[in-house]
């Protein structure tokens, strides 16, 4: 891993086409010169930087650099120019995931098991390693490729922690309808909110649409540190019973109740290869055409950006 004080990103990388846009970054193709390697790279204006998010940039450079697995996105280097601060990472060409899903013409429990292990076993590590993701939702869940057995890869570390013995962590951070009850709630939390996130994904996954949703934030949060969801007919009806099982001990509002990554891991969901695996889910393409549809218009705000203007 290489940091760079000069402004050499296109020294070493030819710049292609733009493939995303954010708030303050740009994401765009980029080949090395060395060896002709494809990597997409984010461009990060940084006069467009508070303080407090250039020290989540850092924070996140710091991290990225640590982590190698291969269930998440790759840093290859950074270069920290006078005006721009470039991150040059492994192309996710596949898009989505959700995208993905509803392009399939079968899809069944047994794929939504597939993408629950690889995100379990990578948020595993990571949580091995101290790190804490705090903001695992369907957008930061990318496919390595457009074919049909591209591996599921976590990206965007952007609001992860390290986790220490004498780390508290309080802050308001995540995504809403994602995030966990104690969260919400204020009080101090652990890695646990990880495992919170996948269980919402994981309800997702089976049937296409959130254990908890509505158009008002603060209905949506009292819903959450309630804990109070159901599986509905009949898009529930050809779903496993292990499955519930599982997601019923991942959206557990006591933390201390929840299923860590190992517990997932063990459960039979998961280790086995029963027969409940072959299961269709014909509606789940439909219904989550519609959830991707009302995700991507409503413009993505985090919980510490609506902290600001208004309390939990």
């Amino acid at each position: 891993m290489a940091f760079f004080k000069k402004d050499e990103c296109e020294q070493h990388y030819k710049l292609g086409k733009t493939l995303g846009t954010g708030s303050f970054a740009t994401v765009r193709q980029g080949v090395c010169k060395a060896d002709g390697g494809k990597w997409a790279i984010k461009c990060i204006k940084k006069a467009n930087l508070e303080a407090e998010d250039s020290e989540a940039l850092e924070l996140e450079m710091n991290l990225m650099k640590t982590l190698e697995h291969p269930g998440i996105v790759k840093m290859k280097e950074c270069f920290d120019t006078p005006k721009v601060l470039y991150m040059v990472l492994e192309p996710m060409v596949g898009g989505e995931l959700f995208d993905r899903i509803v392009e399939k013409e079968k899809y069944g429990e047994g794929d939504a098991r597939d993408v629950v292990k690889t995100v379990t076993e990578a948020i595993q590590y990571c949580h091995s390693q101290g790190v804490v993701h705090r903001d695992l939702k369907p957008e930061n869940l990318l496919l390595s490729s457009p074919d049909d057995d591209a591996k599921v890869k976590v990206a965007d570390f952007g609001l992860a922690k390290m986790l220490t013995a004498d780390t508290a962590m309080t802050t308001a951070c995540g995504t809403p309808g994602y995030v966990a009850p104690e969260i919400l709630g204020g009080q101090e939390y652990d890695n646990s909110v990880d495992m919170w996130s996948i269980g919402v994904i994981m309800y997702i996954l089976l049937c296409g649409f959130p254990p908890f949703y509505d158009e008002n934030n603060a209905a949506l949060f009292e819903s959450i540190k309630r804990g109070k969801y159901d599986y509905p007919s009949p898009y529930w009806d050809n779903v496993s019973d292990e499955a519930k099982e599982l997601i019923d001990s991942l959206l557990q509002v006591d933390p201390g109740s929840r299923f860590t990554a190992a517990g997932v891991l063990d459960h039979p969901w998961i280790a086995s290869h029963d027969t409940y695996h072959d299961n269709s889910l014909t509606g789940v393409g439909t219904e989550l055409k519609r959830f991707n549809a009302r995700q991507k218009f409503k413009a993505a705000i985090t919980i510490a950006k609506m902290a600001r203007k208004s309390p939990f």
